[in-house]
């Protein structure tokens, strides 16, 4: 086996330095005492230095002292004792142009077996463009934030407006259906403002179902709940959050199955109370609303479903769930069950397939 000469240190040397100056990216190689001993040509062009101006010289003076900032020379300094290792620290190199330039500073001592002559390399990356993009996607993200948020405001007002003219309507009418669909009209309007307001003080974010539901009970007891000692309307919901989409939903829900159950559970002034509950186990989740009124009718399975079975069917379609109607004895329970269907492998003889659990 023949065994190659080791290179002579001069020309190691030399090959380190050929190696940081034909570097793509700005490189600068430093000794202890934090002077240039080489430097990519991609450092010298992008910053506008001389190699003459450079080599030899130490880094605090570049550029009329621009690379001499107080907090930099400490990392070096730090890094040339061992006692730091540099890894992406922004700074603001200034200098005489009209703004700034942002820089991603990255800083090593090598470890090169000659502990006598500290070489430290560094590695830097104008990172202005990407920084100031940044800050402008940031920007338009509050803006378009903050509008939104606005538009929801609007949209709640306007609401409030629209249901106080139909309330109004309903109290010049003289058909009492005719009054009855424009009193439904109303709480529809009202419940949906709720939404929107709850929607907007979300933040854009999860919304917590607990306070959600409370508040949206409380919109619709406010509106049609006159006694207060007689019929009651409770929230029984766990720590629960889901995204704004999914809440909208789930509150038109409780809505129309609360309003349901005060018109027709309890007759005549009847007392008793409404329980709205909403509980989830990971992906599995169930909303229920309960009461402990007459009951369903006899004939309800023959009766022509209404405008609030249909919205409640066409809703739980969109949430994926089941909607299941019994009696609660004494009332009604109605629930939406989500349940997630997990994919398992099962062998079936020489192949496997996948069953829903």
């Amino acid at each position: 086996m023949t065994t190659l000469p080791s290179p002579h240190p001069d020309t190691s040397r030399a090959l380190a330095l050929a190696v940081v100056a034909a570097s793509t990216a700005p490189l600068v190689l430093l000794d202890g005492a934090l002077t240039v001993v080489a430097a990519s040509v991609s450092f010298f062009q992008a910053f506008q230095i001389k190699p003459a101006d450079a080599v030899g010289q130490p880094l605090a003076k570049l550029n009329s002292g621009e690379w001499n900032g107080r907090q930099l020379q400490a990392l070096l300094k730090a890094t040339a004792a061992g006692t730091a290792q540099v890894d992406a620290y922004e700074m603001d190199l200034k200098g005489d142009r009209p703004s700034p330039r942002r820089l991603l500073i990255n800083v090593h001592k090598l470890d090169y077996g000659d502990p006598e002559h500290v070489r430290i390399m560094l590695s830097v990356a104008d990172v202005t463009d990407a920084r100031l993009a940044e800050k402008v996607k940031d920007d338009l993200l509050r803006e378009k934030a903050i509008l939104l948020q606005e538009i929801q405001h609007r949209v709640a007002n306007s609401l409030q407006i629209i249901a106080s003219v139909i309330l109004q309507s309903a109290r010049k009418v003289q058909s009492e259906e005719t009054r009855t669909y424009l009193h439904d009209a109303h709480n529809r309007v009202m419940s949906i403002a709720t939404l929107q307001k709850q929607l907007a003080a979300s933040r854009l974010g999860d919304v917590e179902l607990r306070a959600y539901f409370q508040q949206l009970c409380e919109s619709i007891g406010a509106s049609m709940i006159r006694d207060h000692n007689q019929l009651t309307l409770d929230v029984d919901v766990d720590s629960s959050a889901v995204p704004a989409d999914v809440s909208v939903s789930l509150g038109l829900v409780v809505t129309e199955l609360v309003i349901n159950a005060l018109k027709h559970a309890f007759p005549g002034g009847r007392p008793g109370g409404i329980v709205v509950g909403y509980h989830s186990q990971g992906a599995n989740w169930i909303l229920s609303v309960t009461d402990n009124g007459v009951g369903m009718p006899k004939d309800a399975a023959s009766q022509t479903p209404g405008l609030g079975t249909s919205i409640v069917a066409a809703l739980a379609s969109q949430l994926k769930s089941r909607v299941q109607v019994l009696e609660a004895h004494p009332g009604t329970a109605v629930s939406l069950t989500h349940t997630h269907l997990a994919a398992v492998e099962v062998e079936t003889g020489d192949q496997p397939h996948k069953a829903a659990l």
